[in-house]
């Protein structure tokens, strides 16, 4: 790094997030709205309740080996850019830039406008609006987000850590609710799926479903550079999320598989929804209960990824491989101002611009991807003679690695059964883009930059 970047303000953020704003990143992006539904995908997967339970309990074991890596690769490169830089410290300079390439226009900005047209799709549960009133909303949704973010790290930081507790309320308050109307007999009940799957074959069928519901920890990453003691932070924020994220999801498969029967769980589209309706002091209000939780929790994560994902970019323009202005930080807010308001207003044309399934369909295939190529940098990074040096190791290194790349390879798989157009149309878009936008930046800025 030349030392004309350290003399401009410009350039530069500061480490102001302590452990608890990382753990707030972490579980704000993992927790969504996908948990609303993946109880019942699960318990359809595993067959009875007993293994369902299970399914999340080891599905949140087998995904510590990808925070463990995460925990390396940040602490060997504590600054800003997450994956990006991994893959640039590699010595893999045209993949870095397909990374950040594809960041940018098929997975972060297409995940605001996911996240925010969720949160008006649960709004029109209470009151019917119009199609277009509801993007609206959702555009302003974002707008409110992307302020708080703009104006203060450290302000963003606690705000998130807010938020982050906040949607995790009503989780719990579900589940000591529910603890109290549990039926025993449905833990006992025969398999509902009629396949008559062995023990472990149900079990691993179970743990596959969960794999979607455990992914977004590693977003934490793309901020290290605004981590206080990464060293310490990093490694313990990232524990500790996968942790937390673990307990929840069992604690609810526990209750949910406990007041639903389990034939009308397996599958089923709202199962949170459903657990809620039979609990007395709730009862018909299940619906709306579920409605106002789902707003809540989808708000932490719509939050969590205005504040990380413009970091990519912001990265990117340093090294010269992004437009020079994405690199700017705000001479009063120390926040990359305009990699906010250009993601940020992406974000908002999108949502005018398409619809929920096809960006979820777009989003998850390129966005998986880039996740397996990371956990293999390990593999790569481990064996440099010089220049890789983490301030801290995970044990059996190459053999966590191995685990997140199955982990990450079974959700690829699964994406072909329900949007494999999309997800091969943005592949394919974003490889034939990528190539000769990696070349004008890289003869553009890119030369420029490191002969300074």
């Amino acid at each position: 790094m030349s030392d004309t970047k350290n003399e401009n303000v410009d350039t530069q953020l500061g480490r102001k997030l302590g452990l608890w704003a990382a753990v707030a990143i972490a579980v704000g992006t993992t927790v969504g709205s996908g948990i609303f539904a993946s109880i019942g995908d699960v318990a359809g997967a595993a067959g009875s309740a007993v293994i369902t339970i299970l399914a999340f309990l080891v599905g949140g074991i087998i995904n510590i080996p990808a925070n463990l890596v995460y925990a390396e690769l940040a602490t060997a490169y504590p600054e800003d850019g997450g994956q990006y830089v991994y893959f640039r410290e590699a010595g893999l300079r045209p993949l870095a830039f397909w990374c950040g390439w594809i960041s940018f226009w098929a997975t972060d900005p297409p995940s605001i406008s996911i996240m925010a047209l969720a949160i008006v799709n649960y709004l029109a549960y209470f009151v019917k609006i119009p199609d277009l009133t509801l993007r609206f909303i959702a555009t302003g949704l974002v707008i409110i987000f992307m302020i708080v973010h703009l104006r203060s790290v450290e302000g963003g930081g606690k705000f998130q850590t807010f938020i982050t507790a906040f949607k995790i309320l009503p989780f719990v308050i579900l589940v000591g609710m529910g603890l109290f109307f549990l039926n025993g007999s449905y833990y006992a009940a025969a398999p509902a799926t009629g396949k008559k799957l062995g023990g472990l074959i149900a079990l691993l069928a179970g743990i596959s479903a969960t794999t979607w519901s455990f992914d977004g920890m590693g977003a934490v990453c793309y901020m290290t550079g605004e981590i206080k003691e990464p060293k310490k932070t990093m490694p313990r924020a990232l524990i500790v999320s996968v942790l937390t994220i673990t307990v929840l999801y069992v604690a609810l498969s526990f209750v949910v598989t406990g007041l639903v029967p389990f034939k009308q769980l397996a599958g089923s589209s709202a199962p949170i929804a459903e657990a809620a309706a039979n609990i007395p002091l709730i009862g018909k209000m299940g619906g709306t209960v579920v409605a106002i939780m789902a707003i809540i929790v989808i708000i932490g994560s719509l939050s969590s990824c205005i504040m990380f994902q413009p970091r990519i970019e912001y990265a990117m323009a340093r090294d010269g491989l992004w437009f020079p202005i994405f690199g700017k930080v705000h001479e009063k807010w120390a926040t990359p101002y305009v990699s906010i308001l250009i993601q940020c207003g992406y974000a908002i044309i999108l949502i005018f611009a398409s619809n929920f399934t096809n960006l979820l369909g777009y989003f998850t295939l390129v966005a998986l991807i880039k996740n397996f190529m990371t956990f293999s940098m390990i593999f790569v990074l481990r064996k440099k003679k010089s220049g890789y040096d983490p301030l801290w190791r995970m044990p059996a290194g190459y053999f966590m690695a191995g685990v997140a790349m199955f982990m990450t390879a079974t959700l690829i798989a699964s994406t072909f059964a329900w949007a494999p157009a999309q997800g091969l149309i943005a592949a394919v878009v974003s490889v034939a883009t990528a190539v000769p936008a990696y070349y004008f930046f890289e003869h553009k800025y890119g030369i420029k930059k490191r002969s300074e």
